[in-house]
């Protein structure tokens, strides 16, 4: 990974150089404000002067007045459009100082992606406060949340792993580019329902271009009704002839105008998400990658023949003059005289038969460098991070100053831990929060980065892309009702039927049986770990019960012990959260027994 000095002291360097900016942005809308004040006023007072001396200088001077006015306000608008992503901006940079505080609980959780039969996700907090994807997400659109879930709950393969990794490093390095793609992925969220709207429209039938009845009639009324217009102006129409044309005129329209109203109702809503579509495809078509995988997905938005945000801007551009009808003033005439609904829909006709293969192509590339991005933050955030090696010859989990990525660097431990080869079960036994669930969540929340391709919480990782499966957390459910040892049992037996099934999984389990009596329980446990190795499993078991530690004994090259232990000064336990090899020896449950009043 490419050395960064202090993330957090480049967001604020950004930060104070963007409120520069914003300060000149904010003093040049106030400027232009006063300007579009004085071209009215000045526009005015000509006139007032002009006017009583000749028509047509009057006439002139409205117009140039107008022309000035339009102009400077369409310089205001760009200007204010330019503040708003400024101040964006400085926000991001905000919220990546306070990431980079772990103070990120406050972002969105991805509850909704949240299934109890997810085989991990509530055991490795993947979603929910303070979770795995609120740290990692900085996606603004469903699309790009959606693809992230699917992400963190599938591994990647081989290939997919170390294609993302290489397109992380490289955009892990444009930081401002990632800001900007963000900036603009947020002015409007761009929703399943807008996609959806998009693509059923597309889907349909033309209702209008097919018909060549409507070409003609696209031209000859507003042909006739002009050629009216201008016939009562110069006098070879009266006004009783005019208002009867004009009153057939209007019904043609209005009748046209109802045939119309159902396919604005569905895309009239959909084109603040449809400019926000245009200004991302125009970031990401401005950008120059050199990684394969990004340049794939940015040719997504080119043909031959056109550009995605060229396409996009033509749509936009329909839907604006669409809503027209929003403004009885400027619509009732341009649709009497020109049939505008007839030619907006037209128009929509035309692009959709131009671009109605290419449209989700446009959102899929989106998401996927919304995800991309997000990971990239995550890399340029933690320098000392690394990106695993893959072994695919055999399961491996290898990993030199192995940390939490949810733990707050200050106060977590870093350790190294190892294990290589089919069949192998990793015993760790320990006090009571002496770290042995942290430990599990270390190992599987860096399998899950790993599998995804993003950056680990380790100096050196060497990994195999394995599904992992855990039983740690177990609820009951009343609605169900399922007990706790119940539902233990049936997280249990969807990681015995992915063994028996010889899917490559990588097995975490904390306390087995636990809802159960002592005896029951060692002896379960006994013929759990027994049938994992037995069928070639991979993974890492910790417990209390120290006499499953001397499993080892019967499984000499397939059982390996560990522990975490407590320090007992005194009356008080100090825990060093170190992982060591062989059995723990001192249990601390009665020392914490007699701190909460229990006379033991």
């Amino acid at each position: 990974m490419a050395e960064i000095s202090n993330p957090e002291s480049f967001y604020q360097h950004r930060i104070e150089n963007l409120s520069e900016t914003l300060k000149s942005l904010n003093k040049r809308k106030n400027w232009l404000g006063w300007l579009r004040l004085c071209i009215v006023l000045t526009g005015v007072v000509v006139l007032y002067i002009i006017w009583p001396l000749t028509l047509w200088a009057s006439l002139v001077i409205i117009f140039i007045t107008v022309v000035l006015f339009l102009f400077v306000l369409n310089k205001d608008l760009s200007n204010r459009d330019s503040i708003s992503h400024h101040e964006r901006l400085i926000e991001f940079n905000k919220q990546e100082v306070l990431h980079l505080q772990h103070q990120f609980s406050h972002q969105p959780d991805g509850h909704e992606y949240f299934s109890e039969e997810d085989t991990y996700a509530g055991d490795l907090d993947i979603f929910g406060r303070s979770s795995l994807y609120q740290y990692i997400n900085r996606t603004c659109s469903q699309q790009g949340n959606k693809l992230l879930a699917n992400w963190l709950m599938n591994a990647g393969k081989e290939a997919e792993i170390l294609s993302r990794q290489k397109a992380v490093q490289e955009l892990s390095r444009q930081t401002e580019w990632r800001q900007e793609l963000q900036a603009h992925s947020s002015t409007s969220v761009i929703s399943f329902a807008g996609q959806e709207a998009i693509q059923s429209w597309l889907k349909e039938m033309n209702s209008f271009g097919r018909s060549t009845y409507w070409q003609i009639i696209r031209y000859l009324v507003p042909a006739l009704a002009i050629s009216v217009l201008m016939s009562y102006l110069f006098d070879l129409i009266n006004t009783p002839q005019f208002l009867i044309l004009l009153l057939v005129f209007s019904i043609i329209a209005s009748y046209i105008s109802r045939k119309v109203n159902p396919f604005y109702r569905k895309l009239s809503k959909i084109t603040a998400e449809t400019n926000t579509l245009f200004n991302i495809i125009t970031c990401i078509e401005k950008s120059s990658f050199q990684d394969p995988l990004l340049s794939a997905l940015k040719q997504q938005f080119q043909t031959e023949t056109k550009k995605a945000s060229k396409q996009v801007k033509e749509l936009n551009g329909i839907l604006n003059r669409f809503d027209y009808r929003l403004n009885p003033i400027v619509f009732i005439p341009l649709n009497i005289f020109l049939l505008w609904d007839l030619q907006q829909i037209l128009q929509l006709e035309k692009w959709k038969q131009q671009n109605n293969q290419d449209v989700s192509h446009w959102f899929d590339a989106m998401a996927n460098f919304e995800v991309l991005s997000s990971m990239g933050t995550l890399a340029f955030n933690h320098p000392d991070w690394c990106f695993p090696i893959l072994n695919t010859t055999q399961p491996e989990f290898t990993a030199t100053h192995l940390r939490h990525p949810l733990i707050k660097p200050s106060i977590s431990v870093a350790n190294d831990f190892s294990t290589k080869g089919s069949g192998k079960i990793n015993i760790i036994t320990g006090s009571n929060m002496a770290g042995k669930s942290t430990f599990l969540r270390s190992v599987g929340v860096n399998m899950i980065l790993a599998t995804m391709g993003a950056p680990v919480c380790a100096k050196e990782m060497k990994v195999s892309p394995l599904k992992v499966m855990t039983s740690m957390r177990i609820k009951d459910n009343l609605e169900e009702s399922t007990s706790t040892f119940y539902a233990e049992l049936k997280k249990l037996k969807t990681i015995i039927d992915a063994v028996n099934s010889n899917q490559p999984v990588f097995i975490l389990l904390d306390e087995i049986l636990r809802g159960t009596n002592s005896l029951d329980r060692h002896t379960g446990s006994k013929a759990l770990i027994r049938q994992l190795l037995n069928h070639n499993a991979t993974g890492i078991v910790a417990t209390h019960d120290l006499e499953l530690a001397g499993m080892s004994q019967e499984f000499p090259e397939g059982i390996h012990n560990y522990y975490f232990d407590a320090a007992l000064d005194g009356e008080e336990l100090y825990f060093d959260y170190r992982l060591k090899p062989g059995v723990c020896q001192n249990l601390n449950a009665s020392i914490l027994m007699k701190k909460i009043g229990i006379e033991l």
